[in-house]
């Protein structure tokens, strides 16, 4: 059975990141991936993303900083598509890239703009 902050959570994981992705992360949760999918879905997307002190809008500037300071490019990804889908446009993107290179050095920078590409390139073609 769900919990109330799970339902919550999937609203918002599939609002930020859209409902493909969602299912497929669903999907995969087998016996290994199961309890990391609940983790993730009530406290990440049910508890903090819910918080009302920030917007969602906001919620991706910031998630775009850290995990590119993270070198995580498979989630940065994903959150360049949730930042789109929170209101950020591409040249607001690309000026958030311009401060991670000031502040996480450009290796991170330059790997954030090959991405951002990328994703900019796979959004436009889906329309």
């Amino acid at each position: 059975m769900e919990s109330d902050i799970f339902k919550k959570g999937i609203a918002k994981r599939r609002k930020v990141l859209g409902d493909e992705y969602v299912d497929k992360a669903l999907a995969s949760a087998d016996e290994l991936g199961a309890d990391m999918q609940k983790l993730v879905t009530e406290y990440a997307w049910g508890e903090v993303w819910n918080k009302e002190n920030l917007s969602d809008r906001d919620r991706s500037l910031v998630n775009l900083g850290m995990i590119a300071a993270l070198n995580r490019s498979h989630e940065f990804k994903l959150h360049v598509r949730g930042a789109l889908n929170n209101g950020l446009s591409k040249l607001q993107i690309r000026d958030v890239v311009l401060q991670i290179t000031i502040y996480c050095g450009a290796p991170a920078g330059l790997e954030s703009l090959r991405l951002i590409r990328e994703v900019f390139k796979e959004v436009d073609a889906e329309k």
